[in-house]
């Protein structure tokens, strides 16, 4: 067995990376999603890239799989039936959540729909106190009667979240086994093995999120698991987790929601390894599907994590790269808002009907639809000539919004690109400048079968001087899936000082998240010379309401190692907030661990140096829209397959591939690096 396989779902097209660990070769292949059943989308996309290559199942080692099942079922709310056993007096923590809104003084700011209705919110007698002690045993006879309830209602999951579980699981675990018996086939989560960390109210959130998902994803994973093994696939596939790891098909249904960000996490893998091959070591991420762009900022060769975040606005309290996304990309729709301006996004045209100009009935103009018309996609076919496109139904739809506009037709499908570039800088200042870093000291990554053709622009609205087009940066997510590793992650719970007095409960701590993440890596099978383990340690000042997290050095606790553990938290406070309090205590809130297990990954090799000249590259020209020349002008369009390593051209210029399409801008350079990574910088 020699292929290596990673699948990546999106929104519209199903991307496949296939590399041969003998030979070194490297099969890319996209074939049209099926959001009616992705499983079926990812079976072609399967069968179509063993084909290519001239193998069958029986020949793949490793399956990884990258998916928006989870997140498109959380946005369209289409999970299950949820029960909700609480603490007694708590059972509208999950409505009342916190005071912070996103827009404080908007009286009609709309919130998310509530996951669980309040009939089926029941509450149970129990208590612990902050320390974790029993104040009011566990009512049995409560939790009974909650599940005869839940019962009738005829719900498909059940999540339970009591008061400081955190620190004492065993009301929460009795409490599962009493469901688990009253209701058979039900998905049960207890907020103690989901989300075992402080704050209520994300913790609740978290829990219930996950039952939401749970059945959605346990079907969703034994379709897919039964079609692999019907096309003759012999290893147990894997499915990539929100922070960039691979865990397998079970895992992942019990804990769908730290699939969140399943698709986008991988990208970041890729993007970190191509980054460090390329020489970058500071570079912000550009992910451009057919529905969002996903950006990160990875600093010194690492994309930061983070513990918590928001997922169409529910509080999601689980490890993940910090990815920020905004609903902008290629089928993002154009219209004209209620104030006669024209607005891109955030609803979608997806895979069906798409765009416009594919001749499936959109009448709504998109922004691969403006595209099209500039022609900066190729106005006759796209995916290496496998689907044809309809410039003239483009026109007509984007006509019409020029008209209402008072515009012509060109000025409209530019400004459609424009309206975009800015949603797209929002999103790159919320990562960088409103966190304390510069764009301009950081590179732009562009992958994602929409990033390299909207890069150039992005990267001259942030005055950013360089772009990278990795090789394949249509399908980087599904390589992504190639380069990653099997990964858990494990956390505590401590309110305590950042002093000398804390040192035996963070030996402790520490201690018990290690022998779980041992724990996890014999259940994984990972040998013991492939193991890793990372601490990492979240801070504040005392009264913050906000922690920040820091690595913790290697060896033993000490008062040496506090020490260095209080000056990165200062060094990192300074960056995000511009100030350090000295003499203000520091407190820990929570100990995490996170377990790796190295897998074999494909290695890319650089080539050989073949000179500047890039006119064999060169495959005739068209004529292009760029606002930046004032119009219409006559663009030297590159077969990217064909150029090399060392090859530099000046812009403005189309470099096309089967996976994705870049422009280079007047005033660019384009050149090649040894790993064949497409450098654009301004001149």
């Amino acid at each position: 067995m020699s292929w290596r396989i990673g699948v990546d779902s999106g929104g519209t097209f199903t991307d496949i990376c296939l590399f041969n660990n003998e030979t070194g070769q490297l099969e890319i292949w996209k074939v049209q999603s099926t959001p009616d059943d992705p499983s079926r989308g990812i079976i072609d996309a399967v069968q179509q890239g063993l084909e290519r290559v001239g193998a069958d199942a029986g020949s793949v080692s490793f399956l990884g799989h990258g998916t928006t099942v989870a997140t498109n079922a959380l946005i369209e709310l289409r999970g299950v039936k949820t029960g909700l056993v609480v603490t007694d007096g708590f059972r509208d923590l999950l409505e009342i959540g916190r005071q912070k809104r996103p827009s404080l003084y908007d009286m009609n700011a709309e919130k998310p729909d509530v996951l669980v209705s309040r009939d089926l919110r029941l509450e149970v007698r129990e208590r612990l106190d902050s320390a974790g002690r029993v104040d009011i045993e566990l009512s049995e006879d409560d939790v009974r009667a909650a599940a005869a309830k839940l019962r009738e209602a005829g719900v498909g999951a059940v999540a339970i979240c009591y008061l400081y579980s955190f620190l004492n699981a065993e009301h929460e675990e009795r409490t599962r086994a009493l469901l688990s018996e009253s209701l058979p086939g039900v998905f049960i989560s207890a907020s103690s093995a989901v989300a075992p960390e402080f704050r209520e109210f994300e913790r609740l959130s978290t829990t219930v999120v996950n039952c939401f998902l749970g059945p959605v994803m346990h079907r969703y994973v034994e379709r897919l698991k039964h079609r692999l093994v019907e096309i003759g696939l012999r290893v147990a596939p894997c499915l990539t987790q929100s922070n960039g790891g691979v865990i397998s098909f079970d895992a992942a249904a019990n804990l769908p929601v730290r699939t969140l960000l399943s698709g986008p996490s991988t990208g970041v893998v890729a993007a970190q390894a191509i980054a460090k091959q390329a020489g970058f070591a500071n570079i912000i991420t550009f992910d451009v599907g057919g529905t969002s762009s996903d950006v990160a900022l990875m600093q010194n060769g690492i994309c930061k994590f983070t513990s918590s975040t928001e997922v169409h606005g529910y509080p999601i309290k689980a490890p993940m790269f910090d990815i920020h996304t905004v609903g902008a990309g290629g089928g993002s729709i154009a219209g004209i808002d209620s104030g006669g301006l024209l607005k891109v996004g955030p609803r979608s045209a997806g895979a069906d009907p798409g765009p416009v100009c594919y001749g499936r009935g959109n009448t709504e103009p998109t922004v691969t639809d403006a595209n099209i018309v500039l022609q900066t996609l190729n106005p006759k076919e796209i995916l290496g000539g496998r689907m044809k496109v309809h410039r003239e139904l483009a026109v007509e739809a984007i006509g019409e919004i020029a008209q209402r506009l008072g515009m012509d037709t060109m000025q409209t499908a530019q400004g459609i690109i424009s309206v975009l570039t800015a949603n797209m800088a929002k999103a790159i200042r919320v990562i960088s400048v409103q966190r304390g870093h510069d764009p301009r000291d950081y590179a732009l990554m562009a992958f994602g079968g929409a990033g390299p053709l909207h890069a150039a622009r992005l990267a001259k609205e942030l005055d950013m001087s360089h772009v990278i087009v990795p090789l394949t940066p249509g399908t980087l997510c599904a390589l992504g899936l190639l380069l990653t590793d099997l990964r858990s992650d494990f956390a505590l719970t401590r309110l305590l000082p950042l002093a000398a007095s804390s040192l035996g409960a963070l030996r402790d701590g520490y201690g018990e998240l290690q022998a779980k993440a041992r724990q996890w890596c014999d259940g994984e099978q990972i040998a013991v010379s492939a193991r890793e383990y990372t601490r990492t340690i979240d801070l504040r000042y005392v009264g913050q309401n906000y922690e920040l997290s820091v690595d913790v050095p290697a060896g033993d606790m000490s008062e040496a190692t506090l020490d260095v553990m209080k000056r990165a938290f200062e060094e990192t406070h300074r960056q995000r907030y511009g100030f350090i309090a000295d003499g203000e205590g520091v407190q820990i809130v929570a100990m995490r661990v996170e377990a790796l297990g190295r897998v074999p990954k494909n290695e890319l090799q650089p080539q050989a140096d073949a000179g500047i000249d890039a006119s064999r590259a060169m495959t005739g020209a068209r004529s292009v829209w760029l606002a930046e020349a004032g119009g219409f002008v006559d663009t030297p369009v590159y077969e990217r397959s064909l150029l090399r390593a060392g090859n530099v051209f000046e812009g403005p210029a189309i470099v096309e591939q089967m996976d994705t399409t870049t422009v280079v801008l007047p005033g660019m350079r384009a050149s090649v690096d040894p790993y064949l990574n497409l450098i654009l910088e301004f001149v």
